[in-house]
């Protein structure tokens, strides 16, 4: 464990960028050998503005990352947040509480917000509007949101006390979730269905992607699924019925677009049909 804190206190950027890239890469190619959905699709066409979003997050984050090294020094000088009040304990739980407690913050409440929060849930929107969710979709995010994002993180680094290296081990460890939960895959049932006891599965993910209402509002977790099992967000749907995007925004083509896209947050105000209605 000494190794591993060791590592990410001082990972080089271009470490960063083979994580982000290389988990890309891998998971498009697994999608071709192993498809949960047999998309007609050009996969480039496709990937385009999902991957300027991608780049627009990288931006954004790399911009404000001083503001997390800020922090965590700060919460480390002063011993302040929620890990360093409990009594001591052994590096490897101090860890697994610090990037638990971080998917917290910086990805289920984050989520949640974006979702019942009308506002945010029309920026939140550009993620959901995609109509065939492969792993380009992960970073899918305008960058408006990639700035909420990044400001619950911050409150999360902040509340609860994680110093640097916890922190990087957390953002890659998100990253790779994102990309694998996003990924358009066939994982077995029985392994996916185990996983989503403790971790976000891709089944577990892709019922969030759905188009209908409660499906939409459930399974908010990106790390760990205690979260979305705790508070009573976890919901289960047979991945064949999934169908992708949000049934208010229909237009395939313009949710294609990345200039509609970017204009997205500014379209009035329409959450998905809770399916009861139908």
């Amino acid at each position: 464990m000494d190794t591993i804190i060791n590592y990410f206190e001082t990972i080089p950027s271009s470490h960063r960028s083979i994580i982000l890239v290389g988990g890309i890469t891998f998971f498009w190619l697994l999608e071709s050998a192993v498809p949960l959905f047999k998309f007609k699709y050009n996969k480039w066409k496709h990937a385009w503005p999902n991957l300027f979003f991608t780049g627009t997050t990288v931006i954004i984050n790399f911009t404000l990352a001083f503001l997390l090294l800020k922090t965590a020094d700060w919460v480390q000088a002063n011993n302040f947040g929620l890990i360093n009040w409990l009594p001591t304990m052994p590096l490897w739980l101090y860890v697994v509480l610090g990037v638990l407690f971080l998917d917290f913050f910086g990805a289920y409440l984050a989520h949640y917000v974006e979702h019942k929060v009308k506002p945010l849930w029309m920026v939140h929107l550009v993620h959901h509007s995609d109509h065939k969710v492969d792993t380009t979709t992960a970073n899918r995010h305008h960058p408006l949101e990639s700035v909420i994002r990044f400001t619950f993180t911050l409150l999360g680094v902040f509340l609860v006390g994680t110093p640097i290296a916890i922190i990087m081990l957390y953002q890659s460890m998100s990253l790779i979730f994102t990309q694998l939960t996003h990924a358009n895959i066939k994982m077995p049932r029985k392994l996916d269905k185990i996983l989503s006891y403790v971790l976000v599965s891709p089944d577990m993910h892709k019922v969030h992607h759905h188009n209908l209402l409660p499906y939409t509002d459930s399974n908010y977790g990106n790390i760990f699924s205690i979260w979305d099992r705790l508070f009573g967000t976890y919901m289960e749907l047979d991945r064949e019925k999934i169908v992708y995007g949000v049934d208010t925004f229909p237009d395939e083509e313009k949710n294609s677009n990345l200039k509609e896209l970017l204009r997205q947050p500014f379209a009035g105000y329409r959450k998905p049909t809770n399916i009861e209605e139908i």
